[in-house]
């Protein structure tokens, strides 16, 4: 594969889209697409970091079309209401980018539905957008819905006997299983969306290791990782290049439904998009099932609409 950039981006004209995460890698999202010509929905908890990154993306592309949606995805009820209003705002949807997460804070923490924090924001809260958000892009043009995992879901385990770590929480471990439901999540929404006919392809894609606000945010500026953070950036890549898996598989026309996408270099930690072979447990067909079945449970959302 040829060093794909924003500029191998088809016209996005006439697209609508919806990226979680306002600043980093959801910033630079939106920011491409709506270069592109899209209709972009730039989606966070935070109005004020809404409104700057709304700014920043009119000031870099004038003409832009962007506006903020608030959402907090460690909250049933805002995810439900983010959604009720989007689809009073538009008739379809064809494009969601699920990229927003929460990163290893160093004690556990809960959503305000008693989820443990990174399963229920990084993987429940996306997985019930994309529900509440279904009837949209199943009227979308070609829609897609792309799902960030992450290089940590190498390592990681479906623990059915304590998903929301309330025996053992390890930082990083929980935030591995997290990211690892996330891609079985992309993957499950595949086979399901081509079995029931719903014409929505879903793929998933990981940024490497990416200059972002996702360490220092998550474990904290004074963390190990915080400090490798802050004083080794050159061990990170910036955050546009760790976007472009996200936005290849977002965008472009031979990236395929039910595919993983990531940085070509050094094990997938930098570089440009490739299409590449998913974490063995991701690939899983029945706890895949079993996890997609406790989480309608967990969120009490169904795709059945």
């Amino acid at each position: 594969m040829t060093k794909w950039t924003t500029r191998n981006i088809p016209s996005q004209n006439g697209r609508s889209a919806v990226v979680t995460g306002t600043g980093g890698l959801g910033y630079q999202d939106a920011l491409a697409l709506a270069r592109a010509g899209a209709h972009v929905v730039i989606a966070g908890r935070n109005p004020r970091k809404g409104a700057e990154a709304v700014a920043a993306i009119k000031a870099a592309v004038p003409g832009a079309q962007v506006r903020f949606g608030q959402i907090d995805l460690a909250n049933l009820a805002s995810i439900a209401a983010f959604a009720e209003q989007l689809a009073r705002e538009q008739d379809s949807l064809d494009l969601l980018i699920n990229n927003a997460a929460v990163m290893t804070p160093p004690e556990r923490r809960e959503t305000s539905d008693g989820f443990e924090l990174q399963f229920g924001t990084n993987y429940l809260g996306h997985f019930a957008l994309t529900a509440h958000l279904m009837p949209l892009l199943k009227r979308g043009q070609s829609p897609r819905v792309v799902t960030l995992g992450s290089i940590a879901a190498r390592s990681g385990a479906i623990d059915f006997d304590d998903l929301q770590a309330e025996r053992n929480y390890k930082p990083f471990p929980v935030y591995s299983q997290s990211k690892l439901a996330c891609i079985m999540f992309a993957f499950e929404l595949s086979r399901r969306s081509r079995a029931a006919g719903w014409g929505v392809e879903s793929l998933a894609a990981h940024p490497g290791i990416t200059r972002t606000d996702l360490i220092p945010n998550g474990a904290g500026r004074s963390s190990l990782p915080g400090m490798l953070r802050r004083f080794l950036p050159f061990l990170f890549q910036p955050a546009w290049q760790g976007a472009l898996p996200a936005l290849f598989a977002a965008t472009e026309p031979t990236a395929r439904g039910g595919a993983y996408y990531g940085p070509d270099r050094l094990s997938g930690t930098r570089g440009y998009p490739t299409e590449e072979k998913p974490p063995e447990q991701a690939l899983d067909a029945t706890i895949s099932a079993s996890l997609w079945e406790v989480s309608q449970d967990l969120t009490k959302v169904s795709f059945g609409l």
